[in-house]
């Protein structure tokens, strides 16, 4: 069974963390949604959501994929976390995927794992990127980055793709109905 782990901060992005939980778990990964701090946590837009887990317990635990959700202030949340970047940085070392969305990747730069590497953001932190795509879905190893709540779908979608292959991913969006804008594959 593929794993992955979705580190969770006050002012996430709602649309990015639940598209990302719900089409990984459709595909068949365990999820774990492990919260920055204990009880419900609010995301940038109102709405509460109780983590299954604190990061501190599942730190230990080997994933196959970390995604990071952005918005507001959840990002700078992320960046400000000692155990976050900690855990980026093994990820990396390991080769392993790390995959973030909207201005989460500026965790991922304070992490220092984007050095040639190409990636996308949402526009508002473009200058803050090394190289920067305009690709709605951007693929550069085992890193994966995606520009906002509206490409949130496809980058699930091929996060599905890169876990499971062609076929899950299919099979997940006969569910869905996702019209991607990416080119599969």
């Amino acid at each position: 069974m593929k794993t992955v782990l979705v580190p969770l901060a006050p002012g996430f992005e709602e649309i990015e963390t639940i598209t990302v939980v719900d089409i990984l778990r459709r595909a068949g990964a365990r999820v774990t949604l492990a919260g920055t701090q204990e009880g419900p946590l609010e995301g940038s837009r109102g709405i509460s959501i109780l983590p299954e887990d604190l990061l501190e317990n599942v730190l230990q635990e080997e994933f196959d994929l970390v995604v990071l959700p952005g918005g507001q202030p959840g990002t700078d949340n992320l960046q400000k976390d000692a155990r976050v970047i900690q855990l980026l940085k093994r990820m990396d070392s390991l080769n392993k995927h790390i995959a973030a969305i909207c201005a989460a990747p500026l965790v991922l730069k304070d992490a220092g794992i984007l050095e040639n590497r190409c990636v996308t953001s949402h526009p508002s932190v473009q200058n803050d990127m090394i190289t920067y795509k305009e690709e709605r879905v951007v693929v550069d190893g085992h890193i994966i980055t995606s520009k906002s709540p509206g490409t949130a779908m496809e980058f699930s979608l091929k996060l599905v793709e890169i876990l499971f292959g062609r076929e899950r991913m299919d099979l997940v969006n006969k569910g869905v109905l996702a019209k991607l804008e990416f080119n599969p594959g």
